[in-house]
């Protein structure tokens, strides 16, 4: 079995089932399932062949499901990118990635003409038509360019829906996802059919999700927490999507009250976003069966206060690029611990050790490794960063975590953001922490800068309540009575808001580049 197998299934069985609904429209399974057949024989009229790569750059539309779907139904390999990355960004993914195909918003038909001579192995564009003007922008490029370029709706219309699916071994690439790469250039994370299905599956069982789930789809579909957990699992089970194509408390207050949407999945800053929306009440959050957060930890005042608020549970989990991305969740059926990330989905193991690659005792601070089906098969072209993280089949992720006596795992902070302070270990996360509990302020963040004395200093951002008379002096003593004294930010400077990237993921690298410059 693999994703387009088990959609293709659910189509038959349950024609009329809603499989998600846009811009107030619904698609049946059937209908998704025909849409993904005809662009399917469109890709492989247009030469796209099993191992192909097809890159995106596209946003919470139908096209994106449409596209992941019929790429894989092919045995092609999708690159999904960020579609608000910059031109060198873009550039890079797509000369790394070997894209024989690009399929792409609107927006970005400006580049599409500089692109055609820099990247002479894209044999084809393919434009997502959603503004009006789209038709006359592509009839003006240059004669050169337009053979290259098709409309997508026009492409799929005229083709013949694809007798079969190519059958593709489990352990070929359907996925390469590319890191948002904290450090140099980002590195394509090779996932396999094996290892998006099983995620996927065991998502959906961890999660109990059912045909009966209405899942709101606001995270970014390009975004491995997002594929999984609000596209692949959902679509896996029968139940329906509500792609949103952008995240805004009001509409997403609208939207789950209208559609009655059971299951919603964010990120903190989103959670943050509705717990501070002035018209946020109770009962916007009536139908929710279930809250989901991860992409970073959610402090745990805010966790307390949006619960109740809206009188919903909310349960975080952990994942990464390389895992599919989920590795722990809290259970359903068991308590429910504020600040953990939960216990071991099934079919997947997750051990803490130390340097040397042995499992420390419970509540000792080590590596979190993971193991499983869903685990990556490496990165794409890179054999020696492939050999740093996967050693004797266990996955490094980077992240420092502790494991408790019930089986609880913690993250207590990146290996890299661990600040030394005077020969101690300082975690970022514990010292925001402390910071969000503070009632004036919204957002924080901390890290380490250098200092002559002590090697490290600790430096915190913070982002105050409208109207707030919090001083820098009234924090530090906030901080000094429940931080141990090297603990304690050295620096608070106020902003108006804190970098983040577009999962709303609060970016402490270009805190550090800040400093640095």
């Amino acid at each position: 079995m693999n994703l387009v197998s088990s959609v293709h299934q659910t189509a038959q069985t349950k024609p009329d089932k809603v499989a998600y609904r846009f811009m107030e429209k619904d698609t049946t399974y059937a209908e998704f399932d025909l849409s993904v057949s005809m662009f399917a024989s469109a890709l492989k009229e247009l030469g796209v062949n099993e191992g192909d790569k097809v890159a995106f750059l596209l946003g919470n539309t139908p096209h994106y499901l449409i596209s992941l779907y019929a790429t894989m139904r092919l045995g092609a390999t999708a690159v999904p990118i960020n579609p608000l990355y910059t031109p060198d960004e873009i550039s890079f993914i797509l000369e790394n990635s070997d894209a024989k195909a690009v399929i792409a918003i609107d927006q970005l038909l400006p580049l599409v003409e500089v692109a055609s001579h820099s990247f002479p192995t894209i044999e084809n564009y393919i434009i997502c038509e959603l503004s009006p003007d789209t038709p006359e922008k592509m009839a003006g490029l240059a004669d050169s360019v337009k053979t290259k370029v098709h409309a997508f709706m026009a492409l799929m219309k005229q083709s013949q829906p694809l007798s079969e699916m190519v059958k593709v071994d489990e352990d070929e690439s359907a996925i390469i996802l590319y890191t948002s790469g904290t450090t140099g250039h980002p590195k394509g994370a090779m996932l396999t059919h094996k290892n998006i299905y099983s995620n996927a599956r065991d998502v959906g069982n961890y999660l109990d999700f059912s045909e009966d789930d209405r899942i709101v789809a606001t995270l970014p579909l390009f975004h491995v927490f997002a594929l999984t957990v609000v596209a692949n699992a959902p679509l896996l089970k029968g139940a329906t999507i509500l792609l949103e194509p952008r995240f805004s408390p009001s509409e997403i207050f609208s939207l789950i009250r209208k559609q009655k949407a059971t299951v919603f999945a964010g990120v903190p800053t989103m959670y943050n976003f509705l717990y501070q929306y002035p018209d946020g009440k109770t009962e916007d959050f009536e139908t929710v069966r279930l809250a989901i957060s991860g992409g970073s930890s959610l402090p745990v005042s805010l966790l307390h206060d949006f619960e109740e608020k809206f009188q919903v549970r909310v349960s975080e989990g952990y994942g990464l690029s390389e895992a599919s991305p989920v590795t722990c969740f809290n259970p359903l059926d068991r308590e429910r611990v504020p600040g953990s990330i939960g216990t071991t989905i099934m079919n997947v193991e997750n051990k803490v050790v130390n340097e040397l690659g042995e499992e420390v005792a419970d509540n000792e601070v080590g590596e979190l490794i993971v193991r499983g089906p869903n685990v990556m098969k490496g990165y794409y072209k890179l054999p020696e960063e492939t050999a740093a993280v996967l050693r004797d089949g266990w996955l490094y992720t980077g992240d420092l975590a502790r494991r408790d006596e019930n089986g609880y795992f913690y993250i207590v902070d990146r290996k890299k953001d661990m600040i030394i302070v005077g020969g101690f270990n300082v975690y970022p996360r514990e010292v925001e922490e402390v910071l969000f509990s503070h009632r004036d302020i919204i957002e924080a963040a901390v890290i380490g800068v250098p200092d002559v004395n002590f090697g490290e200093e600790v430096q915190a951002y913070v982002v105050l309540k409208e109207g707030s008379k919090a001083t820098e002096q009234t924090i530090l003593d906030f901080c000094a009575k429940r931080l141990a004294k090297y603990k304690v930010p050295k620096y608070i400077e106020f902003l108006d808001e804190l970098p983040k990237n577009t999962t709303g993921k609060i970016l402490r690298r270009s805190l550090k580049d800040q400093v640095k410059n």
